[in-house]
């Protein structure tokens, strides 16, 4: 795959733009193990968020970027338990204050559980 269709590229820029793409490239099988459970989403999400550290990006960046995955689920994804559905439900009822505070705990509960 050629690096204009990576959210991130070897200089270490971030496009924010193409994470919806990224998501999209995502096989249904894989997307199913990451949202089977609320903590295989985590674990998911921890593993891109030291990932995106290791790179040197930071946490308001991580952020951004989890609100266009945020915007993407609450979209695109039926929630699979019942934390999901609550992430969902909060999302879907804040504003777009309310969702970069939630993309920001998310970020930090994801820091957390790895």
């Amino acid at each position: 795959m050629s690096e204009h269709n990576h959210v991130v590229n070897k200089d270490g820029e971030v496009t924010l733009g193409k994470v919806d793409d990224a998501l999209n490239r995502i096989d249904d099988e894989r997307k199913e193990e990451i949202l089977q459970s609320f903590e295989s989403f985590k674990k998911y999400l921890g593993e891109r968020v030291k990932l995106a550290q290791s790179m040197g990006m930071s946490e308001e960046t991580m952020t951004q970027a989890a609100e266009k995955v945020g915007n993407y689920l609450a979209a695109k994804e039926d929630p699979r338990n019942r934390e999901e559905k609550l992430l969902q439900e909060l999302w879907n009822a804040g504003d777009q204050e309310h969702r970069h505070a939630l993309a920001h705990m998310l970020v930090r509960l994801a820091q957390k559980a790895h």
